[in-house]
């Protein structure tokens, strides 16, 4: 079973609910395990987080009792190696789009019979090498690391059943880039969205596939409603924007209330 089922089956009927980091930011990290949320999400794709940093952000989840996933950017060797060896719970490829990108992810992340995962024994995800037995603890690894598969454009879509029947791969949707594949950039409410993301969930639910997303707060009803099991609300760039923005606020409010007593009192 992977951490992620192991968490999942903890909760029970509700789904789990994660940050994105953008940024090497082991603060936001550490107040986010404050406030209650379970996973934390690396993002390599998009965003300069270097493999140390990637390492070290997994390592301080993991102190804090929170999940980890690692976006990375493609399913090239490299990629799917230097992540596994990170040591996170999950690892998720963008743009899924082909059952071949899906068996390159497992095969690079899962050690043989499986895959052909390099044997490296000395990583943080094999403990160092500090184990009674590295074949036995890189089988552990095969059962415990869950591999994501992101459908998030109309060429995914039409292939979701090929994808979700791989074995030991979980479906994460990315609404924001299915929306632009789709014509609708930026309508993640869009109803052609919506009975995209209805017929994914289907296909997953057919093959016993755990399915994953991230939207905006507008959003997060409809998501619930279709029975994800983990959901990443929001992520340290928003975070940070959204609380600047309220203390903005708040203030050239009271500048404005301060201001508009004083012509009341110079008018008399």
């Amino acid at each position: 079973m992977t951490r992620l089922d192991q968490k999942i089956n903890q909760t029970g009927s509700k789904p789990l609910l994660g940050v994105a980091l953008y940024s090497y930011d082991p603060i936001f990290l550490e107040i986010a395990a404050h406030m209650g949320f379970q996973v934390v999400w690396i993002e390599m794709e998009h965003a300069a987080i270097s493999f140390a940093e990637a390492a070290d952000l997994c390592r301080m989840a993991a102190g804090t009792g929170m999940l980890t996933m690692i976006r990375i950017p493609d399913a090239r060797r490299e990629s799917v190696l230097k992540a596994a060896e990170c040591g996170p719970d999950m690892i998720d490829i963008p743009m899924a789009d082909s059952p071949e990108d899906v068996a390159e992810l497992v095969r690079y992340a899962r050690f043989a019979p499986i895959g052909a995962r390099g044997f490296f024994s000395v990583s943080r995800a094999l403990k160092y090498g500090i184990v009674d037995d590295v074949p036995e603890e890189q089988q552990r690894l095969n059962t415990e690391l869950a591999l994501l598969a992101q459908i998030e454009t109309v060429e995914a879509v039409a292939r979701v059943e090929e994808i979700a029947a791989i074995p030991g791969v979980e479906i994460f949707i990315g609404p924001a880039d299915l929306a632009a594949s789709l014509g609708i950039p930026g309508q993640t409410g869009h109803p052609r969205l919506l009975e995209a993301a209805e017929q994914i969930i289907r296909v997953a639910r057919k093959h016993d596939k755990r399915v994953i997303t991230a939207c905006g707060t507008a959003d997060f009803a409809h998501w619930v409603r279709l029975g994800v099991d983990l959901l990443f609300c929001t992520n340290n760039v928003v975070a940070l924007k959204a609380g600047t923005q309220l203390a903005l606020n708040e203030a050239n409010k009271a500048i404005a209330a301060v201001n508009h007593e004083r012509n009341e009192v110079s008018t008399y």
